[in-house]
C-alpha cells in the first residue's frame, strides 16, 4: 500500500523546466566527480541478464524479478534488480588492475517495491565497483571511500547552487560512522527506521554500518542479500532531509564478500543452494578479484539536491491512484 507525505507549505523551488535542466546538470557533474574521486572508468551495462546464473541481485530474497522468454535463444531473461554481481564479473573479464574500477548507469524494475515519497518501481542509480587488494579489505578503506563519495556529493551541491541560487540546501561533509548494533544499544525501544531518523536528526550525515546480520535482539536492522556485501564491512550513506524530516538514504555500499564471508553468509541466510550457481562457484573457487562497490541513487540524489518532496518530481514512473490524486491536491507535480 502506498504512503504519501505532504510537507506543510511545500512548494517546489524550481519550475518543471528548470528541474529538467538541473537534473541533467547534476548527473553530469556528479558522474565526473565520482569517477575522479574513486578512479573509475565508465562502461556499458545490461538491462537484463540470463536467469539461473546467480548474476541477478535478489535484494532481500523476496522480490520477484521481471522475467521474459527470449525467442531466439529459447531461454529466460530477467530485468536486473541491481548490478552488484555483474560488476564484479565485468572487472574480472575486462582485466581491471587493483585500485581501478568501473561505473555505469543502472536502470532496474522492482515491481514489488512499496510506493512512497522515496520509492518507485523504477530504480536508476550509478552502480560502481572497484578492485582492491587484501591489505585494503578493512574498515578504514570503507570509511575513506564513504568520505570521498560524500565529498563528491557536497561538491556537486555547491556547483548546482551557483547555477540555481534559489536552492538553500546545506549538507555537512563531516560523516558520523555508527554500526547498527550501536544504534540498537542507543535506542533499544525504537524500530530501525526510527533509530536512523533520531540519529540523523542530530548528526546530519552518517554512514550506518554492518547491515544484514542478526543483532543482539535477534532481529536484523535491514535485509541484505548474503552474496555481495560482507555484512561486517558494508553500510548506507544517509543525510538528514529537512523537507521530509527524515533520514534519507542515498547509497548502499560495501566491501564485497570473499570466499570466507560468502561461505558463512550463505549458511546464515539458508541459501546454500546458491553454491552451485556460476557466480558463486567462481567466487568460492577464488577466481574473482576482491572488490568493493555500491549503488548511488540518481533520482534520490536529484531529489535531495533540488529540495523535492517526492521522487516522482525527478523521474518518470507508474504511480497508484492515491499517489497521483494526493500529489495533485498538494501541488506536487509528478513527471
Amino acid at each position: 500500500m502506498s504512503k504519501l507525505i505532504v510537507p506543510k507549505g511545500y512548494k517546489s523551488v524550481l519550475s518543471l523546466y528548470d528541474t529538467q535542466t538541473a537534473i541533467g546538470r547534476i548527473k553530469r557533474i556528479f558522474e565526473d566527480k565520482l569517477a575522479c574521486a574513486l578512479n573509475l572508468k565508465r562502461v556499458s551495462a545490461p538491462l537484463f541478464v540470463t536467469a539461473g546464473t546467480g548474476i541477478n541481485d535478489d535484494l532481500n530474497g523476496i522480490e520477484r524479478p521481471v522475467e521474459f522468454e527470449v525467442k531466439e535463444t529459447n531461454s529466460k531473461a530477467q530485468v536486473v534488480q541491481s548490478l552488484a554481481k555483474w560488476k564484479r564479473l565485468a572487472l574480472y573479464k575486462y582485466g581491471f588492475p587493483v585500485n581501478e574500477g568501473l561505473y555505469t548507469d543502472m536502470n532496474a524494475i522492482r515491481r514489488d517495491e512499496e510506493m512512497d515519497n522515496l520509492h518507485s518501481v523504477y530504480v536508476d542509480q550509478w552502480d560502481w565497483e572497484k578492485i582492491i587488494d587484501l591489505p585494503s579489505r578493512n574498515i578504514d578503506t570503507l570509511k575513506k571511500t564513504v568520505e570521498k563519495i560524500v565529498g563528491a556529493i557536497c561538491d556537486t551541491l555547491e556547483e548546482i547552487k551557483k547555477l540555481y541560487p534559489k536552492l538553500t540546501l546545506e549538507l555537512t561533509r563531516d560523516v558520523s560512522f555508527i554500526t547498527t548494533q550501536e544504534l540498537e544499544d542507543m535506542y533499544p525501544s525504537l524500530s530501525p527506521k526510527e533509530r536512523e531518523n533520531k540519529y540523523l536528526k542530530d548528526h546530519k550525515t552518517a554512514f550506518i554500518m554492518q547491515i544484514g546480520d542478526v543483532l543482539k535482539s535477534g532481529t536484523r536492522h535491514d535485509g541484505r542479500a548474503p552474496d555481495y556485501d560482507d555484512w561486517k564491512l558494508n553500510g548506507d550513506i544517509m543525510f538528514w532531509n529537512d523537507i521530509l524530516e527524515c533520514a534519507f538514504e542515498v547509497s548502499s555500499m560495501g566491501i564485497r564478500v570473499d570466499r570466507k564471508s560468502l561461505d558463512e553468509q550463505l549458511t546464515k541466510a539458508g541459501c546454500d543452494y546458491r553454491r552451485g550457481l556460476m557466480f558463486h562457484r567462481m567466487l568460492l573457487d577464488g577466481e574473482l578479484p576482491l572488490t568493493m562497490g555500491g549503488g548511488i541513487g540518481q533520482s534520490r540524489l536529484c531529489m535531495l539536491l533540488l529540495q523535492k518532496a517526492h521522487i516522482g518530481e525527478v523521474q518518470v514512473s507508474v504511480w497508484d491512484d492515491d499517489t497521483i490524486s494526493g500529489c495533485k491536491a498538494a501541488g506536487i507535480e509528478l513527471l
